[in-house]
């Protein structure tokens, strides 16, 4: 039965799930404050825009209303509205979203989010997700903070790479009794999401995630027959890998040596991750500060960073994804090319396009993915 729940044995201590709920200290927000009062703000080339990376004008408008109008309570309340708890699995700390439907037969979804972002990123979904009139389009909802990242963090050890994520994704599902579940992935959740399904083939019934990151592996003859359309794909990755990747190889190379830089200063970490944030127009500032606040409070802004540096040095599996998959690709968003993306995953059933929405399209068209959703996985069920 769909969403039926199995019977777990009893646990043992480590294996224990424990009721959770956001509480920071005041302290904590007085010494925020006083660092935001204490930043000393950069200079800059008059009239360079982006071309330099992040403007002063854009984080130091942000820093303003970090300080003196952002409220961090009311959006605490706002996540505590949802059961959470935490969980040990493979020596980590695992924080998570539990939210499940009024209808008992729901579909379970697990939904990963990535850097910079963090569970905020799947808000808007989650009602809309989990109470619906119709009980065939109604989900429960995992949503965990990947290891390293916010409540769930920080990592203790080397190795935690999107297949040791992926691993401990799986136990935490049959932790909770799932017998069949979707995965769904955003950014880094997009590298995660697939892993999911390749290591728990027999419960995962399909992947719907918001980017496919393949790229042409170097044989000429990837490119024969190719479209305008992937043609203009191609030119928007090459721009992408020449003007934007640096963070990548810093956090791929070196996060220990940012880590200063992020982990002592509120500015430093806002202005170092919202140079992700700060192109997309349709993003608010109460969403950029909401996750920059879950790295800054729990101290995670370093540990965040190694993400990249274990997958870089991760072993990865030879053959392709088998279980379906489902693409969601949005306009202003990394280009997925299909030519490309079935050479890693055999099983793609499902590939839309949509024009708007951006990197982060559940929280910028959440009634978009949604429906994507339903319509993914109304065909797996």
């Amino acid at each position: 039965m769909t969403g039926m729940i199995r019977s777990v044995a009893v646990m043992s201590e480590n294996h224990e799930i424990r009721p959770f709920r956001i509480d920071v200290p005041q302290a904590r927000l007085d010494d925020l404050r006083d660092r935001l009062d204490r930043t000393l703000w950069p200079d800059e080339i008059p009239g360079a825009g982006w071309d330099y990376g992040v403007p002063v004008e854009y984080v130091r408008g942000l820093a303003d209303y970090w300080r003196d109008g952002y409220d961090w309570r009311a959006h605490e309340a706002e996540l505590n509205r949802y059961p959470q708890a935490t969980t040990e699995i493979d020596g980590q700390n695992i924080h998570f979203l539990h939210v499940r439907s009024r209808h008992e037969n729901a579909l379970p979804l697990i939904l990963t989010h990535g850097w910079p972002g963090s569970i905020v990123e799947y808000q808007k979904v989650i009602e809309p997700l989990t109470d619906p009139e119709d009980p065939a389009q109604a989900f429960h909802v995992v949503i965990p903070s990947l290891p390293g990242f916010g409540f769930s963090g920080p990592t203790k050890e080397r190795g935690w790479n999107r297949y040791r994520t992926a691993r401990a994704w799986a136990e935490l599902m049959r932790r909770l009794g799932y017998d069949r579940y979707g995965a769904v992935g955003n950014d880094a959740g997009s590298f995660v999401s697939p892993e999911v399904g390749r290591v728990d083939p027999g419960h995962v019934v399909g992947v719907h995630v918001t980017q496919l990151f393949s790229f042409p592996s170097g044989d000429p003859a990837e490119f024969e027959g190719i479209t305008a359309e992937e043609q203009r794909g191609l030119e928007v990755l090459q721009w992408f890998s020449e003007n934007k990747m640096s963070y990548n190889t810093l956090h791929a190379q070196q996060p220990q040596t940012l880590s200063y830089a992020i982990f002592d200063s509120p500015v430093g970490l806002l202005g170092w991750n919202a140079q992700l944030f700060g192109e997309a127009p349709d993003l608010d500032p109460d969403f950029v500060l909401t996750n920059v606040m879950l790295y800054w409070l729990t101290g995670t802004a370093t540990s965040a960073t190694r993400f990249y540096y274990e997958d870089a040095h991760a072993e990865h599996p030879k053959g392709p994804t088998t279980v379906p998959t489902g693409l969601a690709m949005f306009g202003g968003d990394f280009v997925s090319m299909r030519r490309f993306a079935e050479r890693d995953h055999q099983n793609i059933v499902h590939w839309k396009s949509y024009d708007r929405g951006g990197h982060y399209a559940a929280h910028v068209v959440p009634d978009v993915l949604v429906d994507d959703l339903r319509t993914f996985y109304g065909g797996l069920r």
